[in-house]
């Protein structure tokens, strides 16, 4: 009982370390995303890169844990979704990382680099998308006023 136990108090400090790490890499990713200059996303690059080994250390320990003589004999089912869960967290952020360091790799004036959609400022982005959503109502109450005007004229002719 006393070796389940400590297996189960583990595995919660691994799966916390994992939601860390995983906090942190989302703040890395938004503040790598957030700015314009390649010297800082080199350095977002290098902090993300750090994070993930962690996360891929505990990753393998994971594994170990997973496989079935490991947790079926000592924790309980729910202890293993939780690891699986884990387990996939950390692949998704894996793929975070190379889609980052494919990014961080390619030179601007290369073909995929020109071939790149231009990234838009997400404040410009904002802005462009209310201003879509304010023409689309305007042009909805101007459809709407033609509408009641055809109807005016209709009742009018009466």
């Amino acid at each position: 009982m006393g070796a389940s136990r400590k297996l189960q108090g583990e595995i919660d400090r691994v799966l916390n370390k994992v939601q860390e790490g995983v906090d942190i890499l989302d703040r890395i990713w938004n503040k790598g995303y957030d700015t314009d200059k390649a010297n800082q996303k080199e350095n977002f690059e290098a902090d993300f890169e750090e994070e993930i080994k962690k996360l891929q250390r505990y990753r393998d320990q994971i594994k170990t844990w997973i496989q079935p003589s490991q947790i079926n004999d000592k924790v309980n089912a729910s202890y293993k979704q939780g690891l699986v869960d884990a387990r996939k967290q950390i692949e998704h952020e894996m793929e975070r990382f190379k889609t980052c360091d494919k990014e961080t790799k390619i030179k601007a004036f290369s073909k995929e680099g020109l071939a790149q959609q231009p990234k838009t400022d997400p404040t410009e982005k904002t802005k462009s998308e209310t201003v879509d959503c304010w023409n689309n109502e305007v042009g909805e109450l101007e459809s709407q006023i033609d509408n009641f005007e055809a109807k005016i004229e209709g009742l009018s002719a009466l």
